[in-house]
């Protein structure tokens, strides 16, 4: 379901590996970031409004969001619901969906999923950098 050249999938390797004791697996055939919990994964799906395939997000991350930025967020067409994991709250972000992916914006997005999955002892170690 991807490849290591996919696009944004050494950034986001990069981005989610920088933070206390994350590490990556493949879980549903996509990279994943953990630490207890997942916080991130590369790639994502839709389920479709009537029936027929899913449509697939081949590059894009989903992330654990807060309840309070949700709204904002599904304002904005680059955000979608993810299928299974949407109603766990994550969205997804289709990096394909501009022609230049705003690299601070998606280290903040990791880093609030992030803060969300975190034992406390690890959002410490971050916050002491």
């Amino acid at each position: 379901m991807f490849r290591d050249d996919d696009l944004g999938l050494a950034q986001v390797r990069t981005i989610a590996l920088g933070f206390p004791d994350a590490f990556e697996k493949v879980s549903h055939g996509r990279p994943a970031f953990f630490v207890s919990k997942m916080f991130a994964m590369y790639g994502g799906s839709v389920k479709p409004e009537t029936k027929g395939d899913y449509i697939q997000y081949p590059h894009s991350i989903m992330v654990k969001v807060d309840e309070s930025d949700r709204r904002a967020l599904e304002q904005d067409k680059r955000f979608f619901y993810p299928a299974y994991l949407g109603p766990s709250g994550w969205l997804g972000l289709d990096l394909s969906a501009t022609k230049k992916v705003d690299w601070g914006e998606v280290r903040e997005l990791i880093d609030a999923s992030f803060r969300m999955v975190a034992p406390k002892k690890l959002i410490q170690r971050l916050d002491e950098v």
